[in-house]
């Protein structure tokens, strides 16, 4: 397990004693790819399903996606669960698709938050060695939400945990849309 990570856990768990990070970090491999730049579109590759079978990214081509990166044992991840529950099944979450990557090392600890949590939309886990998804999404740091448009090009990342089904972070989402010149399309 990468150093960071193992940082990142002990945090998270109360049990590391000073506290330097205000995200949980993520350790990039020396050969990984850069993230995808803003306004390319996300190549496409097949996630592993976690409460749901697997799925290629192209196939959400169509619909505005939102891409939540999280963790079970990240806090500010498990703080913001809930509220992307409520933006995907709220009256604004209708414009678009929410899904989740999540990075655990330990597939049996991501299932077992998406029970506790009663997640309902989709889940999904990228895996070690390589990170695919972690690094081209650009999760450096989690949680991170990245915003790709219908035609599957990354249109803005959000750091850092958030209250998503807010008013404010709901005209976030739409001016990053709408300032890349792809407004929300509705179902």
């Amino acid at each position: 397990m990468p150093l960071i990570k193992a940082i990142s856990r002990s945090v998270a768990a109360g049990t590391f004693g000073l506290v330097l990070l205000t995200t949980p970090a993520i350790a990039a491999a020396p050969d990984a790819p850069a993230p995808v730049a803003v306004g390319r579109p996300l190549p496409d590759v097949v996630m592993a399903g976690l409460n749901g079978p697997q799925r290629s990214l192209a196939s959400y081509r169509g619909r505005p996606l939102i891409i939540n990166v999280w963790a079970s044992w990240c806090g500010p991840c498990r703080a913001e669960a809930a509220s992307l529950e409520r933006l995907a099944w709220g009256e604004a979450g209708s414009r678009y698709v929410v899904i989740g990557i999540s990075t655990d090392d330990d597939r049996d600890a991501a299932l077992r938050w998406l029970r506790h949590s009663n997640a309902t939309v989709s889940h999904y886990i990228d895996s070690g060695p390589r990170w695919t998804l972690e690094h081209m999404l650009g999760a450096s740091s989690i949680p991170i939400t990245v915003l790709v448009d219908a035609g599957g090009r990354v249109v803005a990342r959000f750091r850092g945990a958030r209250q998503w089904d807010s008013v404010e972070s709901i005209r976030m989402i739409e001016r990053a849309f709408a300032g890349a010149g792809h407004p929300a399309s509705t179902r």
